[in-house]
């Protein structure tokens, strides 16, 4: 109870109009997801091209990156599919 808070000291917390605006903007998707923020959808870079990634690291672990340009070239390739810039 409120007379209980105020006796050990603690008084309820009120919000201010900056924080109940900043809340409702936030439930309504204010700046969450807008035009300046990752699309959730879109794949992570680590997580697109699964299979070019893994032949490319088993690759470059036992031959080393000079000898296996073409499982790099390839997981580009795959990357560049999926719309990344790399």
């Amino acid at each position: 109870t409120i007379q209980r808070r105020v006796a050990m000291g603690r008084l309820p917390i009120q919000h201010s109009p900056s924080v109940i605006s900043l809340q409702s903007q936030k439930d309504q998707g204010g700046s969450e997801g807008s035009a300046s923020g990752p699309d959730p959808k879109r794949k992570k870079i680590c997580c697109a091209c699964p299979e070019t990634k893994r032949l490319r690291d088993e690759c470059v672990v036992e031959h080393g990156e000079a000898a296996c340009a073409k499982w790099i070239e390839a997981h580009i390739k795959c990357l560049r599919a999926e719309g990344f810039n790399v």
